[in-house]
């Protein structure tokens, strides 16, 4: 474990400035992997976010009047600054989160880095105004925008919400997970380093029901995005609709992962176990549903045995650890619940359990779970786990495997493997789910990102996610 100094976090930044929180009370933020306290941040309120909203009110018609040109270029500064700082932002969100260190840096930081510096080209190609007979549409700022955002990827889910709100010349009120916050701190002082106006950008710590309710449900908030549990984002609508203010929402998944009766499973499975246990398994997208021939079933357990037995759980600071913790004490207990669960409704199990891994007492680890032989109506095979637990569910024709993998509330993501990849394709097409990975297709940072049914409304990244902080207004000439 590398060491770390416990960071005191005493100050909100509202209106460009490192302000006291109008309470006194603090949240502790946990190591994941040592169980200790990190740091700690302020536990904002309701008055804290009217003073946030007020000044990014303030901030918004001077930002809003920026030529675009200006506002990116403060973007692709931003990016450069985190990439000065990745190597302290990935060991601090190892800690917060557990994400190996070699991970977080290309993931946690990474991602985040893509964000802000993608969205010069993505603003610059964009068509911000055309003609439509005698109409001019343009496309202005939506305004003040109100970010809530988890802890898994948490800089990563903070960039994909501020980096095109602020190209798009939207003010911003950030309400970070109190899970994972610190990361959230480094940001506002690289905004303060590169000169973003007082006031464009504004953070404040706390609770989701006393400052993520109060940003959801205050007047001058324009939008709300929020990414979370799905049980979350149905409150955030509800609250954020006494105002009828536009609502983006990233929530959960229960992505399939279907392996056709010619796909090669010797690639095909290992890569399914990774695309399942990435970030331990607190993934929205992870592929934790892998739907295979029943013929082909006792191969495809073997294979994701071997898969799941060389993830490496340990220390995020082992170069040799490939799982690190999760991420708290109730998400560690909430995962082996489930296990628990799929157990007493007669999931076999193949490799894993519910007991702590070998020699690791400390720390929220969890041991990476295979299950088999997985039926639609199980627990393990409907609801979310956001752990490292894959099921197995077997299938005996392509339509049977196709509904299967639409037999669900969600619509996230997903994956086809096929040996013929325009068979691949046809499938994918057939799945109701916003993301499809085609043999194995790697995350593209400039694709659209965001669910069908109760995964959520609305797209982040590239184009798309710019799209979401616009209005669209037709002046008839």
């Amino acid at each position: 474990m590398a060491p770390f100094e416990k960071v005191a976090r005493d100050a909100l930044y509202i209106g460009g400035a490192w302000v006291p929180a109008a309470g006194t009370g603090t949240i502790e933020v946990i190591d994941s992997t040592t169980e200790e306290v990190l740091g700690t941040v302020p536990e904002g309120t309701a008055a804290d976010v009217d003073a946030a909203v007020a000044a990014a009110v303030a901030a918004f018609p001077a930002w809003s009047a920026r030529p675009v040109a200006e506002r990116t270029a403060l973007c692709t500064e931003v990016a450069g600054a985190l990439g000065a700082r990745m190597e302290t932002l990935a060991e601090l969100i190892a800690h917060e989160v557990g994400m190996p260190l070699t991970l977080s840096q290309l993931v946690q930081v990474g991602l985040p880095m893509a964000s802000f510096s993608s969205m010069a080209a993505v603003a610059e190609a964009f068509t911000w105004e055309e003609e439509v007979g005698n109409s001019l549409v343009v496309r202005e700022p939506v305004g003040v925008v109100g970010a809530i955002t988890p802890w898994n990827y948490p800089l990563h889910q903070i960039a994909a919400k501020v980096a095109p709100a602020l190209a798009a010349g939207c003010t911003v009120v950030l309400k970070p997970s109190e899970v994972a916050p610190l990361n959230a701190f480094v940001l506002a002082e690289v905004f303060d380093e590169v000169g973003l106006p007082a006031g464009v950008f504004n953070l404040v710590t706390g609770y989701g029901p006393v400052v993520g309710e109060a940003v959801a449900a205050h007047r001058d908030v324009d939008m709300v995005s929020f990414t979370g549990s799905t049980r979350a984002g149905r409150r955030v609508s509800e609250v954020a609709s006494a105002t009828v203010k536009r609502v983006a929402l990233e929530l959960g998944g229960k992505s399939a992962n279907v392996l056709l009766a010619d796909a090669d499973l010797a690639t095909a499975v290992p890569d399914g176990v990774g695309k399942c246990f990435l970030n331990s398994g607190q993934t929205c997208s992870a592929l934790t549903r892998m739907l295979v021939p029943r013929a082909k079933l006792a191969e495809a357990e073997e294979l994701a045995r071997a898969a799941a037995e060389a993830f490496t759980t340990g220390d995020p600071f082992d170069p040799a650890t490939r799982l690190g913790p999760l991420v708290s004490e109730a998400q560690r207990d909430r995962v082996r619940n489930y296990i628990d669960k799929g157990l007493g409704e007669g999931a076999t199990l193949v490799t894993g359990g519910a007991e702590p891994p070998e020699g690791l007492d400390r720390g929220y680890f969890v041991r990476p779970t295979v299950f088999s032989s997985v039926t639609g109506e199980m627990t393990i095979a409907r609801e979310e786990i956001f752990g490292p637990v894959l099921v197995l569910m077997p299938y005996d024709s392509e339509e049977e495997a196709i509904a299967l993998a639409n037999d669900t509330d969600y619509g996230l993501a997903g994956g086809v493997w096929s040996a013929d990849p325009e068979h691949a394709k046809a499938v994918a097409r057939r799945l109701r789910t916003g993301q499809v990975e085609v043999n194995g297709g790697g995350f593209n940072p400039m694709a659209p990102f965001g669910g069908y049914k109760q995964s959520g409304n609305g797209r982040e990244l590239g184009t798309f996610g710019l799209e979401e902080y616009l209005e669209v207004k037709a002046l008839q000439l």
